[in-house]
């Protein structure tokens, strides 16, 4: 009997020790350690800057300035008698209290202060010159506000030689007070352009010509304007570098 129980108890040890072999193994981990997850670091492409072909452009204005140049009328210059700036306007038209000049300054700078007791006059603010590209601090004052001045992109002597001596008084003024034809800009480089179109003058600033030309066209185009040869062969020129060029509105 004793043999016997010794033999039993052996039995139940023998079976408590193989099931804690299948539980827990030989003493390692009872799972294996997960490899680490590696890092990813995503690779962002810089975003290209606009240019004139990666733009977006609508459809329906896509080739825009290229249809519009082939149907302005091609024809000599007038002769310039009879020209000066007051049969367009001797002063920049107000609009509930504003004058255009200023007006023009609070769309063009990037950044600007009104003068403390208005909301009109611009006292100062920064240009991003569309002409030469550079940046112009503006100040306003008798020295210092010609730094920047208010461009007709259509000058008003080019306009009184290729059809504004048709327009009536009423167009003339609007002409000269057209948003569209009005760019605040760098008063040297102002200066340079003058009178010139775009036969004999554009911007140093080569990525603004395809902007500047179809401006031009815009302008030409809504007072019935015509260009000349060799003006409209420059604005041809221009445009093939940017064919897909619609107008400003």
């Amino acid at each position: 009997m004793k043999s016997q129980t010794s033999y039993g108890c052996l039995g139940v040890v023998a079976i408590f020790f193989l099931i804690y072999v299948a539980l827990f193994g030989s003493g390692g981990d009872s799972s294996p350690t997960p490899s680490p997850t590696p890092s990813i670091t995503e690779s962002i492409a810089p975003t290209p800057e606009p240019t004139e072909s990666t733009e977006a452009i609508p459809k329906s204005k896509r080739g825009e300035a290229l249809r519009a140049l082939a149907k302005l009328p091609i024809k000599g210059r007038a002769p310039q008698t009879g020209y000066s700036r007051e049969m367009f306007s001797d002063d920049w038209d107000y609009y509930n209290g504003c004058d255009m000049r200023n007006r023009i300054l609070a769309r063009d700078l990037v950044q600007y202060n009104y003068r403390y007791d208005s909301y009109c006059i611009i006292e100062n603010g920064i240009l991003e010159d569309p002409f030469t590209g550079q940046v112009i601090a503006f100040q306003r004052g008798v020295r210092t506000s010609l730094e920047v001045q208010i461009d007709h992109v259509v000058s008003l002597s080019d306009a009184w030689q290729k059809g504004a001596q048709q327009l009536s008084g009423y167009q003339r003024f609007a002409l000269y007070n057209d948003p569209l034809n009005l760019l605040a800009v760098w008063g040297p480089a102002n200066n340079s352009k003058s009178d010139s179109d775009a036969a004999s003058w554009l911007p140093s600033n080569k990525s603004f010509r395809c902007s500047f030309v179809a401006r031009q066209i815009a302008v030409k185009v809504k007072y019935q304007l015509w260009v000349t040869q060799a003006e409209h062969d420059a604005m041809a020129r221009v445009l093939a570098t940017c064919p897909k060029k619609g107008l400003p509105n």
